[in-house]
């Protein structure tokens, strides 16, 4: 009989929930344009805002201030070209759509040096909010996708905001994962997605609190109060808010992901393995494990032959490995970053998934002891 396809990647994608399908599933036998005024139209209309006061009720903010996207990537380009800022202000380890975005906006950037455990340096952050008079724009994600390390966006948020500059979180990695309140109830802007916690791809949000200036990146059209012209995913909306009820009652899941990956990473570490950003807190789903002298893309081979699913480093839209700017920035050597898989846990995880995940470690990493062995006789 052969075993089923283990899955652990979730800070990549996860597995589509059973409620958030049944909920698209019910839209897309409707029809119905948010921006249309007869019942159709007003049905998805009430459909879309009451998932908007969802999100808000998440955030302690106001249904007012959700912006409806097509996911993180659009949110995070959102507002690093569209808020009102002469400068900006990220960390080194931000997601590709952060920096990309930072680097395309045509204005100063400075990048926020990390310690070796992934933490971003508070100080330095201070210093640069000082040097100079123009207003920033300071992006600091809550968790990162590689090492599962969490940043105190609570302090950054008291520091930014005594500095008279704007704060923006990319919490895409952090919902559903730990607690994201009170810390973020200072952020000026904040980016959520559906599809990393059990929600379907190509819906997220963007969160802006008060009355922020946003200059949109679409237009032709008064969607979203102006701030994203199109008109909206209602299945993909419908999709996110049933996923938002599950994670939001998600202690028990929460506690079982934890415990499951602090025994894979005992059992792989008492085996040779590197665990990445182990000193700091991460979120309970993630590891950064390095195997060290077999290249990342080699275990991931190994393990795909074995029908387990994990990643390396970061990947780019034509699926090559790349070179992780996040373990650089954290100053991993280079052998051991060379080596580094991510293992992501989420909400079809199982006890199985773990076992067999270690098995296919312990096994590749018996097989390339035993090469090594020979090559040397």
């Amino acid at each position: 009989m052969t075993a089923h396809p283990v899955y652990l990647d979730h800070n990549a994608t996860s597995p589509l929930r059973p409620a958030a399908a049944a909920a698209m599933r019910a839209v897309l036998d409707d029809v119905g344009n948010p921006s249309s005024v007869h019942a159709f139209g007003q049905r998805a209309r009430r459909l879309v805002d009451g998932v908007r006061q969802q999100i808000a009720d998440v955030l302690a903010s106001s249904p007012l201030d959700v912006v409806f996207t097509s996911g993180g990537t659009e949110a995070n380009n959102l507002v690093l070209l569209g808020a009102q800022a002469e400068r900006l202000i990220v960390s080194a380890i931000e997601h590709d759509s952060v920096l990309g975005a930072a680097r395309a906006s045509g204005r100063p950037v400075d990048l926020v040096p990390v310690d070796r455990e992934g933490r971003i340096d508070l100080d330095e952050l201070e210093r640069m909010l000082a040097a100079r008079q123009e207003r920033a724009l300071v992006s600091i994600m809550f968790a990162n996708n590689e090492s599962g390390v969490v940043q105190p966006v609570a302090e950054v948020a008291r520091r930014v905001s005594a500095a008279g500059a704007l704060f923006h979180c990319d919490a895409v990695q952090a919902l559903g994962r730990i607690p994201v309140m009170p810390a973020l109830l200072d952020a000026d802007f904040v980016t959520l997605s559906a599809h990393k916690i059990g929600g379907p791809a190509g819906v997220g949000a963007l969160v802006v609190r008060g009355a922020h200036a946003l200059a949109p990146l679409l237009h032709g059209g008064g969607q979203e109060r102006f701030r994203r012209a199109g008109t909206q995913n209602v299945p993909g909306i419908a999709g996110f808010g049933a996923v938002i009820q599950d994670v939001l009652q998600s202690n028990d899941e929460r506690t079982r992901l934890a415990a499951w990956r602090d025994h894979l990473e005992a059992t792989l570490s008492a085996a040779g393995g590197v665990v990445i950003g182990a000193g700091a807190e991460r979120l309970p789903n993630t590891s950064a494990i390095a195997m060290p002298g077999v290249k990342s893309e080699t275990q991931v081979i190994a393990l795909d032959i074995e029908g387990i699913a994990v990643s390396a480093g970061a990947a780019c839209s034509s699926g090559k490995v790349t070179r992780s700017h996040v373990l650089e920035a954290m100053k991993v050597p280079d052998a051991l970053a060379e080596s580094t898989i991510r293992i992501s846990l989420g909400w079809s995880t199982d006890q199985d998934d773990i076992s067999r995940a270690i098995a296919a470690w312990m096994a590749l990493r018996e097989r390339t002891r035993s090469n090594r062995g020979r090559d040397a006789a």
